[in-house]
């Protein structure tokens, strides 16, 4: 990582407050080029604090354009940060309407031309899509990254038509902690604790309204890009990587928007910006390649950006299976269509007699993090496990086999319960029998017609469903097997039905697994620089200035745990998600941040399964003297017929409780 210091501009930043229609203030950081001629804005928007939370990704990133030209704004969601108002549903509808006010802000003051991009990394380039779906004139081009197009299907909610159990829980947990943050009396005055309660009573966790949606109804339509990509009028830069679940965002992008507005790029990474330099690498020259998209649409500078194949994608080489790669071997390839001439269908047929899966209910244990950040256990482990756990289907690989895009599977079930679900994956399996997965695909067998309904299975029948895997690019080599295995359950990923230990059965006659297979042909002429980002921000890790901390721990905790006990057969994964720690910032806060996610399931019991999480937050500033606690809890349960979910939220200013609420709510199980 090259460190810049040095730029065609010298630059300036400030915090304002963007004033919105009905008296909200938006708190927002511009990042300025000092000169005189007024320049294009970027903007990113999203909810995630960024006086703490994004400070340090922010100081990589927007001092870096400011000092290329272009005025670099970071703007907190309302009711988050310390943004007036009060915080809502995890993609209101306000949210893209605010951002539209933004836009149009931005683009009235002196020091901007009229001109206006936006990007993001998750959240940030989610908005980015929706609020380019608004169109405000402004508004020439965005550059989205690791982020949903589909927030129901393609997103941390449901896979599939199932409960994503492992994520739905752990984000509507994490964001229950997020949105019970206080704000920052340094940046807000005397007023920041009537503004916390405020706050704090306006809060419902998100769980709730999640599953009250478990198909794909207007709720969840309202906010998708999906619905309608001719709405988007700005140029669209979409960036993915192979371990991040949105991938498959890109691949919708640069087929449905028009190829002259258009541009993907996937690599091998995880959720993460591509200069970030976590693992899977290698990282690229990402903002000096965004740079180009920005010149091309806000300057109208002749940059090539546009001349670049419509999908450039990494295809790794066969690797053994580990939890964390520092860098990944493989090529780049341009596609010049998607879906792309150089790709083609490529049909292996399953071979014998009808078998009986009924997979263990704890089978998924190996599955890895469903999002990555390139920590140590993130990526899924060898897979005999968990392919012993399956049924599963092998094809010799003759010759080297590129494999770029989603695979498909069809498959002739036979169910003896209305309610089910089938996981298919594709292993790499080496001579030596190692496997490593290479994708995975999901169906609940109730939206085997279609997403936005429920139909049960009529106990008895066979029937033949067909489904998408994730996209990905690998390369097989000629002397390994590719293995398709299908299971019956998929935890703590999937939140089993309450019929599932049934299982099914499967007969392989007409059934097959689909590759999608690519030329082996790479592109010499995909070349990127070298990554570089501004100077850091002078934070330090580690325990605050007082040595007070809100956890003590002997030793660090495991990243992953896997703990089985024997004699009753259940299992527990407990994961600490390493999202912070303690970090001191050059103002003086003290942030510290303390996660664990707690899964257990008996392993012949679908209604057994549990999920918790705990988190606690706190922000000091002995300076003033400040500290703000919030406290956390959050679990999930099932029967027959509901979910069983249950919150809680203790803050305290100081060691006074200033709010303490908890819910307990029944769900009725529709399709989960």
């Amino acid at each position: 990582m090259h460190i810049r210091t040095t730029f065609p501009y010298e630059t300036t930043h400030e915090d304002l407050r963007i004033p919105l229609p009905d008296g909200t203030l938006l708190y927002a950081r511009v990042w300025r080029p000092l000169t005189e001629e007024p320049v294009p804005a970027i903007l990113e928007y999203l909810p995630y604090r960024l006086t703490d939370w994004t400070a340090p990704r922010d100081w990589q990133r927007h001092p870096w354009y400011a000092g290329h030209g272009y005025a670099s704004v970071r703007v907190d969601v309302r009711g988050h940060g310390n943004s007036e108002g009060m915080p809502g549903d995890e993609y209101p509808a306000t949210e893209p309407a605010d951002g539209v006010e933004v836009v149009r802000w931005l683009a009235s003051q002196p020091w901007c031309d009229g001109k206006i991009g936006m990007f993001g990394i998750s959240w940030g380039g989610f908005n980015s899509l929706r609020i380019a779906a608004l169109a405000p004139e402004p508004l020439k081009a965005v550059v989205t990254v690791c982020s949903t197009d589909d927030p129901y299907d393609n997103d941390a909610h449901y896979m599939g038509g199932s409960v994503l159990a492992v994520d739905m829980h752990a984000w509507a947990a994490t964001m229950l902690a997020f949105a019970s943050r206080p704000p920052d009396p340094r940046y807000v005055g005397e007023t920041w604790r009537d503004m916390w309660l405020k706050r704090l009573e306006e809060i419902d966790p998100l769980i709730h309204t999640w599953l009250d949606h478990q198909t794909r109804d207007r709720y969840w339509s309202h906010g998708s890009v999906r619905e309608d990509y001719d709405a988007i009028d700005a140029g669209v830069l979409a960036v993915g990587g192979w371990h991040d679940p949105y991938r498959d965002t890109v691949l919708r992008l640069v087929e449905h928007l028009p190829a002259d507005r258009v541009r993907g790029l996937i690599g091998p990474w995880s959720h993460q910006y591509p200069d970030h330099g976590r693992p899977p690498g290698p990282a690229i020259g990402f903002l000096q390649e965004t740079l180009r998209w920005w010149d091309h649409w806000l300057k109208g500078v002749d940059s090539g950006a546009m001349r670049e194949p419509l999908l450039r994608a990494y295809v790794s080489d066969s690797h053994p299976p580990a939890t964390v790669y520092d860098a990944l071997p493989g090529r780049w390839v341009g596609e010049p269509a998607w879906p792309s001439p150089n790709v083609s269908p490529v049909s292996h047929v399953l071979q014998g007699a009808p078998l009986l899966v009924r997979s263990p209910q704890h089978t998924g244990v190996d599955a890895g993090r469903f999002l990555p950040l390139g920590n140590d256990t993130d990526l899924p482990p060898d897979q005999r496990e968990e392919d012993a756990r399956s049924v599963s289907f092998e094809f010799e690989a003759d010759e080297e086999t590129w494999v770029l895009g989603r695979p498909k599977v069809r498959l002739r079930l036979t169910s003896e319960v209305p309610r089910g679900q089938v996981i298919a994956r594709v292993c790499d399996v080496a001579p030596d029998g190692s496997s490593t997965l290479v994708t995975r695909g999901v169906l609940n067998l109730s939206a085997r017609q279609g997403p936005d309904r429920v139909v049960p299975w009529e106990p008895g029948t066979t029937q033949d469903v067909e489904f998408e895997l994730n996209g990905i690019g690998h390369a097989f080599p000629a002397g390994h097997r590719v293995r398709l295995a299908v299971s019956s359950a998929y935890w703590p990923w999937i939140w089993p039905q309450p019929d599932s230990a049934a299982g099914f059965t499967l007969d392989p006659a007409g059934c097959f697994l689909e590759l999608p297979v690519r030329t082996r042909e790479s592109d010499s002429g995909i070349i990127f620089e070298e990554p570089e980002q501004s100077e850091p921000l002078a934070m330090t890790r580690g325990v605050a200035a007082d040595g007070w901390s809100p956890v003590t721990l002997d030793e660090p905790r495991p990243e992953r745990l896997v703990v089985r006990d024997v004699a009753k057969g259940e299992w527990r994964l407990e994961v600490d998600p390493r999202y912070g720690g303690t970090r001191v910032y050059p103002d003086g806060l003290e942030f510290t941040e303390d996660t664990l996610e707690t899964y257990t399931i008996n392993e012949s019991d679908p209604l057994s399964a549990r999920a918790r999480s705990d988190w606690t937050i706190v922000l000091h500033r002995p300076e003033l003297p400040w500290r703000a606690t919030v406290r956390t809890r959050s679990e999930l349960g099932c029967d027959g017929t509901d979910f069983l979910t249950s919150n809680e939220v203790i803050c305290t200013d100081g060691d006074e409780v200033v709010f303490h609420r908890t819910w307990e709510k029944r769900i009725p199980r529709t399709a989960g």
